[in-house]
């Protein structure tokens, strides 16, 4: 299959029908609606089925019943709806039953607006919901990325048995570019029968059961227990990550989704002014990945981390990852606004002055 131009929207939603996902419950908000009028077309064309719920709330827990019978299933939308979605994300988690769900990710906190942010980072990294769970958290940069990441997040969701997040922030959502979306091979729902509800056949006429409440509360210490070694094993595995012009840069950048794609072009531009200066850029929010930043070579003096966030959620994660003493700076926007190239090289000038005037 070659290339095709399509809006991000779209593009997420064709790459997860290519990856086997069957079922689709969501309700509209913006900016995603077009992912659940692309798939309430496409998904019936395959045999699949979109269900549009009364809320966000209903759509969640839709989802918790589609993926318990080992189909591949998704919801998506945008902050405030996955802010509804949260409890039922926690009893998906809890019940450990493989989906994927996307966040479009709009202007807060509240209703806030339409426009694009990623004040959302704290919500998706620390599972936003009760309760001691994660999920994992792809976070593409580009929408050839969004289409392999949201591929991907199928894959993972199974292996690992729980929910995994796609987000994005609302530019990549509405831009548009060329993308290449391949088939994936989907895994036989009915390799799950030993746990999915349904496929009496397949397990003798046993009884399968699906739960998200342990009252004895050993039994559920003991869940909790085996849920943190999977994440363990989660973040040991699956955190990913870009170095961009990093080896010899003497203040490095951490920026994710549309915010990284402008510091590569400040970079670029710094570049050729003579300022070394280079990104880590995190593919996966969760698990984090502090190996780009663990072992960062001595010539780096100083972090800018750059968000769509008034809050810098990410700079946190950073400044736990760090294993030397870095001072870390912040810059962005929020709101609805993008930060700038001359905004990101007139900070990083700003900064490798302070960090140069400190030796």
């Amino acid at each position: 299959m070659g290339k095709s131009l399509m809006k991000g929207t779209e593009a997420i939603a064709e790459a997860a029908i290519q990856a086997g996902c069957k079922y689709f419950f969501g309700y509209p908000i913006t900016p995603q609606n077009e992912i659940l009028e692309y798939m309430s077309t496409r998904l019936p064309e395959v045999g699949g089925v979109y269900v549009q719920a009364e809320s966000e709330i209903a759509s969640i827990n839709m989802v918790m019943g589609g993926g318990s019978t080992g189909y591949r299933v998704m919801t998506t939308s945008s902050s405030p709806g996955i802010s509804l979605m949260s409890e039922g994300i926690s009893y998906i988690a809890m019940a450990e039953i493989p989906c994927v769900i996307v966040n479009v990710a709009r202007g807060g906190p509240g209703l806030g607006n339409i426009l694009p942010a990623q004040g959302d980072y704290n919500q998706a990294t620390r599972g936003g919901g009760h309760g001691d769970y994660r999920m994992l958290v792809m976070s593409p940069g580009n929408l050839q990325e969004a289409v392999n990441l949201t591929q991907d997040a199928f894959e993972l969701s199974q292996k690992y048995s729980m929910p995994v997040m796609v987000l994005v922030d609302g530019f990549l959502g509405q831009m548009m570019e060329a993308v290449e979306i391949s088939p994936r091979k989907a895994e036989d729902p009915s390799v799950n029968a030993a746990w999915a509800l349904g496929w009496w056949k397949e397990r003798g006429g046993k009884r399968a059961t699906v739960y998200s409440m342990y009252l004895d509360p050993e039994i559920l210490e003991a869940h909790n227990t085996r849920l943190q070694e999977k994440y363990k094993i989660v973040k040991a595995n699956e955190a990913r990550f870009e170095h961009y012009m990093a080896d010899d840069a003497e203040l490095l950048l951490t920026s994710y989704g549309t915010t990284s794609r402008v510091c590569r072009s400040a970079i670029n531009n710094l570049r050729e002014e003579g300022y070394k200066v280079g990104m880590m850029r995190p593919l996966t929010v969760w698990p984090f990945p502090s190996a780009g930043l663990s072992r960062l070579p001595e010539c780096v003096k100083g972090i800018l981390d750059v968000e769509m966030s008034a809050a810098f959620p990410m700079a946190d994660d950073v400044r736990i990852s760090l294993t030397r003493n870095i001072p870390i700076f912040t810059t962005g926007r929020w709101g609805g606004f993008s930060p700038t190239v001359r905004q990101i090289e007139d900070k990083c000038r700003e900064v490798l002055r302070e960090v140069s005037q400190d030796e």
